[in-house]
């Protein structure tokens, strides 16, 4: 990825979902800057890019390192209630109460309807640990919000 074309098409491809996934993990408050560092050091070391096994996961834990978290997550910019047609008023606050790979995996999943073979290539793991994450993750909510039915 030595060329300046070839850097482009990799970001054409990789900062949407580059940002998904780290919208997630940092929140609405600090994605735009971790994307900003994300890519900014693909820039930077873009030879390395080409021999990396999973160069989005590597530039996922390269954004949440170096925007690391000072306050709360937020995922909106509000500090209203958030008001979305058809989820439950508590979901924003238990989601961001989750652990950050149960959070991760629960939001690219449920929230961006990415399959687990996705999600585990920005993460860096493999698709069963992500199942795994997603199933604690959506266990954990279902306690806090006091759902007792599976199927929700």
């Amino acid at each position: 990825m030595r060329s300046d074309r070839a850097f482009d098409a990799f970001v054409r491809d990789a900062e949407p979902r580059l940002r998904r996934a780290l919208l997630g993990a940092v929140g609405v408050d600090r994605v735009d800057d971790a994307v900003a560092e994300a890519l900014g050091y693909a820039y930077e070391h873009r030879a390395r890019l080409d021999e990396m096994a999973n160069p989005v996961g590597y530039l996922f834990r390269v954004g949440q390192s170096r925007t690391r978290q000072r306050k709360p997550l937020r995922l909106f910019r509000s500090d209203e209630p958030v008001h979305i047609p058809d989820v439950e008023p508590r979901l924003i606050g238990a989601l961001q109460e989750l652990p950050d790979t149960q959070r991760i995996a629960v939001w690219l999943a449920h929230g961006c309807g990415w399959p687990h073979a996705e999600i585990a290539d920005v993460l860096d793991v493999s698709p069963s640990t992500v199942a795994t994450h997603v199933s604690r993750g959506l266990q954990r909510l279902r306690t806090e919000l006091g759902v007792t039915d599976a199927h929700h």
